[in-house]
């Protein structure tokens, strides 16, 4: 009998993207999988029912998937949608494998939970950035859509063209955009605005990066910081020292006068992302200017910055969006669809629902399981984070 994949209607507010596309069905069933898909999950994507039904899946019911299924897969578990995704934790049986977004190291009482229920779940933010493992990575996937959106946002906000033009008028200059942190994000952001007729600069704590800023056809920003060791070891940019942010944003204020858009990516997981703009330093920009924060959901790389909100401070607008890959959701989809059942595919060998802990994909990936946090990321952070909070329960 086929392992039946389950794929229920996001809850999390506002969010449109599904896990599982019609087009991966397909893939899965000759993987030896069956897909049950709640009713209308993928009609805030732009996918019916009927694309899912043409491609092989089942439409059912809610709580029929979640009685049938021997796999949940979403793009925000419970530790991403901690208030409404609450009310599925009646639904799990025990024995169930979860897979989505959880954000596993800021929600440690959520997978508390979780594994009280007897689900074991998978956390796609923790897929090891290892070769093999390329085609599973979700993070960067929705990274990239962040930085695309960021760079219409800007350029929608700006009151200015981002290209030169020639004009009855005279000859309109290029506006002159900055990008601040040059992971995925970052670097789709500055190749959409280029793309758009901007003349871009780009700035990253890690100076490995310049060859990769300048070949999507951005201007490196060299600042005299030592940054010292940049990067942890799964790639990711390393939280910095207090000093260090310090010294660092006084040689950006004079670089944020020349620029007319900021786009700030610098994000840290687990973490809080770090002020890299102050108020003074948007003091100093130019009237008209605008700042997107596309580390507003973990705290806002500037210090005036508010999740989900627009506001306006000395003429500079400073943009906070939330959820960027859900504005495109048809794409978010598809490309979070293709990593997810690469993952499938890789944790599903065999056919059998027990997870193989001796694959490091599977087994860095894993966060509940047996009852117990197992992952030592997550058993980490608890443990920090009682230290920091004694008293209250499941490190938080």
């Amino acid at each position: 009998m086929p392992i039946r994949i389950g794929v229920p209607k996001e809850t999390f507010p506002g969010e449109q993207r599904v896990a599982i596309t019609p087009r991966s069905c397909e893939r899965l069933q000759k993987d030896g999988m069956a897909v049950l898909i709640e009713s209308s999950a993928g009609l805030p994507a732009g996918y019916s029912d009927e694309d899912y039904v043409a491609h092989g899946a089942q439409i059912v019911s809610r709580a029929e998937l979640f009685r049938s299924a021997e796999v949940i897969v979403q793009v925000r578990s419970l530790g991403a949608n901690p208030e409404v995704g609450r009310k599925d934790l009646r639904l799990f049986r025990r024995g169930q494998l979860n897979v989505g977004f959880g954000d596993p190291l800021t929600a440690p009482e959520e997978f508390a939970e979780i594994a009280a229920a007897g689900v074991s779940s998978f956390a796609m933010e923790l897929i090891p950035r290892i070769t093999r493992a390329q085609s599973m990575d979700a993070v960067s996937s929705m990274a990239a859509i962040a930085g695309y959106q960021a760079a219409l946002m800007a350029a929608s906000a700006l009151p200015k063209f981002f290209p030169m033009m020639t004009t009855a008028a005279g000859t309109i200059t290029p506006a002159k955009v900055f990008v601040l942190g040059a992971g995925v994000a970052g670097l789709q952001a500055i190749a959409t605005a280029k793309r758009l007729g901007a003349v871009v600069s780009a700035y990253d704590l890690r100076p490995a990066v310049k060859e990769q800023v300048e070949s999507v056809g951005a201007r490196f920003v060299s600042l005299n910081v030592e940054s010292g060791s940049s990067e942890d070891e799964g790639g990711y940019a390393r939280s910095m020292d207090e000093d260090f942010y310090q010294r660092q944003r006084e040689m950006l204020t004079a670089v944020l006068r020349e620029h007319d858009v900021v786009i700030t990516t610098a994000v840290v997981p687990g973490r809080k992302a770090p002020i890299l703009i102050t108020t003074d330093m948007v003091g100093a920009m130019a009237r008209g200017s605008v700042i997107v924060d596309v580390a507003a959901e973990r705290g806002g790389n500037c210090e005036l910055t508010l999740p989900g909100r627009t506001i306006v401070h000395g003429g500079v607008s400073i943009l906070g969006p939330t959820n960027l890959p859900s504005t495109i959701p048809y794409h978010a989809s598809q490309m979070y669809s293709a990593n997810v059942a690469a993952f499938l595919r890789q944790m599903l060998k065999g056919q059998t629902v027990t997870p193989n802990l001796t694959d490091e994909i599977v087994r860095e990936t894993l966060v509940t399981h047996n009852g117990e946090i197992v992952n030592e990321r997550v058993r980490d952070t608890m443990a920090l984070a009682t230290v920091a909070a004694p008293g209250r329960g499941n490190g938080k």
